[in-house]
């Protein structure tokens, strides 16, 4: 390959409803157009009245494409996104109109499932295709070992352990959570749930979990499991919460490794009803807090994205 290629970043996330009248049709679009029941309409729109009636996951998923572009030097970045605009095709429309014939994508989530990763990764290659073929996408598999990764994960759970009350600390539980999905993927060999344990098992493992029984110890929780008639992946961290309470946890830390940026998913579900369930149990709460945008997460996307470009242009000219 040439190297002096025009050369893009696609930063791919999965989108949000920026207000409350977005809700049906952000919904809508998940369902692959089917308009949602009323009931499951209202109870989404509930959830996201009980966070404030607003999401921050795009503002922070453009900080973050914004951080990760400010470290590439004359690489530009592009944001697409599954369910929401910037949609991924307007993204790769977008880069092929700019000249772009070579983009390494990086998915804002560390974990590989062929339905998450590899459904974004096929929507991008569709949506080149659309545009002649260019440019064209390399995909980043997972990243979900990445050591920045992990380090600044272990630091915010020996934070999060010390934000407990002192009693607490005696015998707290850390419970790794990401994104439940339908169980069926067990059967096809997909590395998912795998890669959640071997992040958690590396976290653990810096932050000196599972050291002996007046330490902290650990477990693994999937949740927001999807409302369909299939089973999800388990167990569901409410029911690890009670599990932990059950064994003597003195203190629970939830730890959200799969997500990067404060949504739904973890002001609703982690910081409402995980924390009620824990409340009802008498247990103390914490979490650790979402990268976000922070500098040294930053950092860590920008090291992923610079090896695939330089695997890239270490290749031999074709």
């Amino acid at each position: 390959m040439g190297v002096a290629e025009p050369t893009g970043v696609l930063v791919m996330a999965y989108g949000t409803p920026r207000s409350l009248d977005e809700v049906e049709p952000y919904y809508t679009d998940i369902r692959r157009g089917r308009p949602p029941p009323p009931e499951l309409l209202d109870d989404l729109v509930g959830r996201y009245r009980a966070i404030g009636g607003h999401s921050p996951l795009f503002e922070i998923t453009e900080a973050q494409r914004k951080g990760l572009e400010s470290r590439l030097g004359d690489i530009p970045t592009w944001l697409g996104q599954k369910h929401a605009a910037p949609f991924i095709p307007d993204a790769v429309a977008s880069m092929a109109a700019a000249g772009i014939e070579y983009a390494v994508a990086i998915v804002l989530a560390p974990h590989y499932s062929s339905m998450s990763i590899g459904d974004y990764s096929a929507r991008a290659r569709a949506a080149a295709n659309a545009t002649g073929g260019r440019p064209v996408v390399e995909v980043i598999r997972s990243w979900h070992l990445e050591p920045g990764y992990i380090g600044w994960l272990a630091g915010r759970v020996h934070a999060a352990i010390a934000s407990l009350p002192g009693q607490a600390r005696t015998r707290t539980t850390v419970i790794f959570t990401a994104h439940s999905l339908p169980a069926r993927i067990l059967g096809e060999g997909d590395p998912y749930p795998e890669q959640l344990r071997q992040t958690a098992e590396a976290v653990a493992r810096e932050a000196g979990l599972d050291s002996g029984s007046d330490r902290a110890t650990w477990m693994i929780g999937w949740q927001s499991a999807g409302r369909t008639a299939d089973p999800w992946i388990g167990p569901d961290v409410l029911d690890v919460i009670d599990d932990a309470h059950s064994g003597g946890a003195t203190g629970i830390v939830i730890c959200p490794c799969g997500f990067v940026a404060d949504h739904l998913e973890i002001l609703y579900d982690v910081d409402i009803e995980c924390k009620a369930r824990a409340d009802r149990l008498g247990v103390p709460f914490a979490r650790t807090p979402a990268p976000n945008d922070d500098p040294a997460f930053l950092d860590v996307l920008a090291a992923v994205v610079r090896r695939a470009l330089g695997e890239r242009a270490a290749e031999p000219e074709r």
